[in-house]
């Protein structure tokens, strides 16, 4: 297998409140849920120590972003309101922050007010799993916040979401869909987008295959592309496994993603993801 060829530029710089973040060679985000039902138990963390000690493991296995989430996105995860969101997320971004200043923050948020408390605590990228769908005013802030916007596709809510996966042509309809949203947040003032077509959501196991063979042809948008594969269940429920058993197979579709020109690796375990691009950063010369 061989990294597809492109004659696409891909902008491969982020802005992130004044500290310039480098994708010449992909790069890992460390998930950090501060949230008691994510979908896999080995990362929720639920106090400050917890989440404080969990960031120093990140960084030191070379995380490069570190993406702080307090709603559960999983299929039907149960709805919480934005003030018991914004009182998970802003104690632990303060307490990494503290810790460890000058580190990359995200906010995994779909709410604009939970973004701006959170940018205001000391995150600098906004990564919103609805594309702006379900808060109208995220894109707005985006662009007033001034920092990196992740742009997802999604259909409808984590508790719908499952529901809803007919396509009558997968990849044209994620172009489309990316196409119109990055001119929305184009002409709304955001500067620095990154795309992530949404593995598991809104999209059967067949379909995340699919996607992910064909993911290269999303450079024709010229932005970084965001992948998130790690323990879902395309991986367990294929090889009819646990979550807890996944990582090898995370490992594996890390790898085709890159071959296929993913930018960013969003992931659980960060040393094994770190030793990956390493290894096809090798084979790719």
């Amino acid at each position: 297998m061989k990294a597809k060829d492109t004659f696409f530029y891909k902008k491969s710089t982020l802005n992130c409140h004044g500290k310039i973040l480098s994708l010449a060679t992909p790069v890992v985000m460390g998930i950090l849920n501060v949230t008691p039902d994510s979908f896999y138990e080995g990362s929720r963390y639920t106090t400050l120590e917890q989440i404080v000690a969990q960031a120093e493991k990140m960084l030191a296995d070379g995380a490069t972003i570190l993406d702080i989430g307090g709603y559960s996105s999983r299929p039907g995860a149960t709805d919480i309101s934005a003030e018991e969101e914004k009182a998970r997320v802003i104690p632990a971004i303060e307490a990494i922050r503290k810790a460890f200043p000058g580190t990359i923050l995200s906010i995994d948020t779909f709410r604009a007010e939970v973004a701006e408390a959170s940018v205001q605590a000391g995150a600098s990228i906004i990564n919103d799993i609805s594309g702006g769908t379900l808060d109208e005013n995220m894109f707005a802030k985006a662009a007033e916040l001034k920092v990196p916007y992740i742009l997802m596709h999604m259909r409808g809510t984590p508790q719908t979401m499952k529901q809803l996966t007919h396509y009558d042509n997968l990849i044209v309809e994620l172009v489309t869909y990316f196409e119109q949203k990055i001119a929305q947040l184009r002409a709304a003032g955001v500067v620095d987008i990154i795309i992530d077509p949404g593995f598991g959501f809104a999209k059967n196991t067949e379909q995340n295959f699919a996607l992910l063979r064909s993911l290269a042809d999303l450079d024709l948008l010229e932005l970084p592309v965001l992948v998130g594969l790690s323990r879902k269940s395309m991986t367990y429920k294929t090889l009819g496994i646990e979550a807890s058993e996944a990582l090898p197979g995370t490992i594996a579709l890390n790898t085709i993603a890159l071959l296929q020109g993913a930018s960013i690796l969003r992931v659980h375990d960060v040393k094994e993801a770190v030793q990956t691009i390493k290894l096809i950063s090798k084979v790719a010369g």
